[in-house]
């Protein structure tokens, strides 16, 4: 595995965007080591954090955590005065190979201040096509790649190697990371699933009841087949009963039907009916007796009311021409005696004025003579009468008509009406009808009853016999398992004693390799082949206990301060080896109680060896200009950036380069 890239937005104190490359190269040239450098607070643990989230997310074991739940937690990280639309973010590219073929994930992870459901957001992506199969799974397969158990190994800080190296025995987090390393949880596990398993198959076989015999249940079974045959005849002769039952019903309700029945029951209702049938044939008619009475019968002289609006309309247009006939003669007088003024030429006055009599000519054809007016209608009649003609008379006819058709659709309905309670038969035979089918369908109620009641029988028959016969094929199963259980719990304590010997004996051996590289990884950094010629692991508490040449234990508290420290570091060194998973190392503030000897041995020989990549957070004193000069002289590392906190905003922004 490779970490190629590590995004942040607005995570901690890192507001905004910021993309860091973490690729252990340069040029095309493989160098380990990813180089940070910052100082106290300013966010070098944060980064450690971010890649933790981003792998483990509500897993993740993360150093501000503490026993905050995940949904507070993710609160907290969100950067102080960020743009409240822009949510947290984390990005983590990292590269892997699987089935012999290198595969590129990104893993991202984004959230708000107050998340939602308390839970952030995963997407995971292949190149630029999510993985939604992953998404689903990825916690399994984080597991396979670098499991959580085993990361604090790859991924710790200064203060996890002061406490290995100050206490005895490693702390917890070391003690299970080792028994998840050398594969010792497994036994560990499978011990104690087999004691739940036996403490369930006791308790199974303890509350266990009795069996019954079999012989009982052969009789019990035979019983119910005998009833249930019985239970089967009785149920078929009932059933011709109901058949027989609906047939005579039938027959009483055709009767019924046939001879009036059904009418004579619902004779009042009929005669209701005729009398509100009555009833809106009268109101019908007082209402065509009130358009009788109105503007309908206009109808009849509608064409002479036609020819008056006809005369109207022209005595009127005659009455206008009258009138403009007089005003066009005066204006025509006072015309000829301008024109006469004008001193014209005599043939052209002449013309004008045979215009002029033209033009009056015209109007008095048009007035007609005197003869023609004879109606002498005012404006106001010649409207009303349009008015009747165009608007009241056609709503009028249309509404007598709907009208007359209702009065018709009535007529025909009390006609029908009439003719149903003439066919209806006198109150004694419909007295008879009614009784006879009254009788068949109580018939048919009862034998309803009789078939339903032996039907219930012969389904309770029938599921008893079914319960005698699975109580039968359990009765042999049962007994099979309950010798297996029994077999189970005896054997159990022979493979708890195996297992307790496998793990004693897996143990020596795991711990033999890993004792082996923690003493040459210790040698190897110390650079004393005379302090330290093996280093024992015991194999209950893994406390480390160390001998010289000739086979004398030296004790731990002869080490100088940084001897312990390398100790510490050799110790993890040695079990990432051990490990054999070719994973990243990342190590927080990894210098701060050494001696400029001890820091020579760790740059020289244990930084550029710890991994294929080495992701390094140091403050100015642990690497000083000397200590990364002397990197950068061995060739190591690939990128180096400084992250420069701003008190003022308390913001930390990441640049390129170092503190020189």
């Amino acid at each position: 595995m490779i970490f190629i890239e590590l995004v942040l937005q607005n995570f901690g104190p890192y507001m905004g965007r910021q993309v860091i490359d973490l690729r252990p190269q340069i040029h095309g040239e493989t160098r380990p080591i990813i180089l940070f450098g910052g100082m106290n607070g300013g966010g070098k643990t944060t980064l450690m954090d971010a890649i933790r989230l981003a792998l483990y997310g509500p897993r993740a074991q993360c150093s501000t955590r503490g026993n905050l739940n995940y949904s507070d937690f993710l609160t907290q990280c969100v950067t102080r005065d960020s743009d409240p639309v822009e949510k947290t973010r984390i990005e983590l590219v990292f590269e892997h190979f699987e089935n012999d073929a290198a595969v590129e994930l990104r893993i991202v992870r984004y959230w708000e201040a107050n998340p939602k459901d308390g839970k952030d957001t995963l997407g995971i992506l292949e190149g630029d096509w999510p993985r939604t199969d992953l998404t689903n799974i990825w916690d399994e397969y984080i597991e396979n790649l670098l499991p959580l158990g085993i990361s604090n190994l790859f991924l710790f800080d200064g203060e996890q190697v002061k406490e290995l190296a100050e206490q005895e025995t490693p702390p917890p987090v070391v003690v299970d990371a080792i028994q998840s390393l050398l594969g010792l949880e497994l036994a560990e596990r499978l011990s104690i699933d087999l004691d739940i398993l036996v403490r369930r198959k006791q308790k199974k076989l303890a509350s266990a009841k009795q069996l019954a015999s079999l012989e009982e249940i052969e009789q019990k079974l035979s019983k119910s087949n005998e009833d249930l045959e019985e239970a089967k005849q009785e149920l078929g002769g009932l059933q011709n009963k109901l058949e027989k039952a609906h047939e005579r019903q039938r027959d009483a309700w055709d009767k019924f039907i046939s001879e009036g029945g059904k009418i004579a029951a619902e004779r009042t209702q009929l005669e209701k009916q005729k009398r509100n049938l009555e009833g809106s044939l009268e109101q019908m008619r007082e209402s065509l007796g009130e358009l009788a009475g109105g503007s309908l019968p206009l109808v009849l002289i509608q064409p002479l009311l036609t020819e008056v609006q006809v005369q109207g309309e022209q005595e009127a247009k005659s009455f206008q021409a009258k009138i403009a006939r007089d005003v066009v003669k005066e204006r025509s007088s006072r015309l000829v005696e301008y024109l006469d003024k004008l001193k014209l030429k005599p043939q052209q006055v002449d013309k004008i004025k045979f215009f002029l009599e033209q033009e009056d000519e015209a109007l008095d054809r048009e007035i007609g003579s005197e003869e023609d007016i004879w109606l002498s209608a005012d404006e106001e009649t010649l409207s009303l009468l349009a008015n009747v003609l165009r608007h009241e008379l056609p709503s009028q006819v249309k509404l007598a008509g709907e009208k007359l058709q209702s009065l018709e659709s009535l007529e025909v309905e009390i006609t029908f009406n009439e003719r149903q309670l003439a066919s209806a038969p006198s109150p004694e035979i419909y007295e008879q009808l009614d009784a006879a089918l009254k009788a068949a369908q109580a018939a048919v109620v009862k034998a309803q009853g009789d078939y339903n009641n032996g039907q219930q029988r012969c389904d309770k028959l029938s599921k008893d016999i079914e319960g005698f016969k699975k109580e039968l094929a359990v009765y042999s199963e049962t007994s099979i398992e309950r010798q297996n259980d029994e077999h189970i719990i005896e054997s159990s304590k022979k493979v708890q004693e195996t297992l307790k010997l496998f793990k004693e004996r897996l143990t020596l051996r795991k711990l033999n390799k890993l004792e082996v590289e923690v003493t040459d990884c210790f040698r190897y950094l110390l650079h004393k082949a005379d302090l330290v010629h093996r280093i024992a692991i015991d194999t209950q508490s893994f406390g480390l206990s160390l001998y010289d040449p000739e086979g004398k234990p030296v004790p731990k508290h002869r080490l100088s301060a940084g001897e312990k420290q390398l100790l510490a570091i050799a110790f993890l060194w040695g079990l990432a080896r051990v490990s054999g998973r070719h994973l990243p190392v990342a190590i927080d503030t990894p210098l701060g109680r050494l001696d400029s000897s001890h820091r020579n041995n760790l740059i020289e020989r244990y930084f550029p060896s710890a991994s294929h990549q080495v992701i390094l957070l140091s403050t100015d004193t642990e690497i000083s200009k000397t200590e990364y000069e002397h990197l950068v002289e061995q060739e190591a590392i690939a990128n180096s950036y400084l992250l420069k906190y701003q008190p003022e905003t308390r913001k930390t922004v990441v640049e390129k380069g170092y503190f020189w």
